[in-house]
């Protein structure tokens, strides 16, 4: 197996907690919009990332796709060499992150009014996909 090459974003967790060692990988409002527009947008270049509605400012975007490349979220492959370009794709790490979009989409449909709804059929492609996915099992 291939060994990852520690780098300046690797860290020591500041707690055992896993809600506060997610949230260090994800807790800003640009992260999981990241993996929002990759999961369900079919976004994998740098300029459509930059065409979302949220408007992400360039330095931020570039930051986050760098962190979630480091956190094996998501691979960076080169699809353009003069110049080079990047085109990026999630992880099966990063897309077992569907569960807890899902769910954050329900929360905020629930609670917060005027989101949008998406059709039922929208997400159920997507669950039948994760669910057709072999996943590792966790060892206890």
């Amino acid at each position: 197996m291939k060994q990852r090459k520690p780098t300046s974003r690797v860290r020591t967790p500041r707690s055992p907690c896993p809600i506060a060692n997610t949230l260090d990988i994800l807790g800003d409002k640009w992260t999981l919009l990241v993996v929002r527009d990759l999961l369900f947008l079919g976004k994998r270049l740098y300029g459509e990332f930059m065409q979302s509605g949220e408007g992400i400012p360039t330095n931020i975007l570039a930051d986050r796709l760098k962190r979630l490349e480091e956190t094996g979220l998501v691979t960076k492959e080169p699809y353009q060499s003069n110049p080079i370009r990047h085109q990026y794709r999630l992880t099966r790490k990063g897309a077992e992150l569907f569960p807890v979009l899902r769910e954050i989409i329900r929360w905020a449909n629930k609670h917060i009014p005027g989101t949008s709804v998406p059709p039922a059929s929208y997400l159920e492609k997507f669950e039948q996909r994760f669910a057709a996915t072999p996943r590792k099992k966790r060892t206890a």
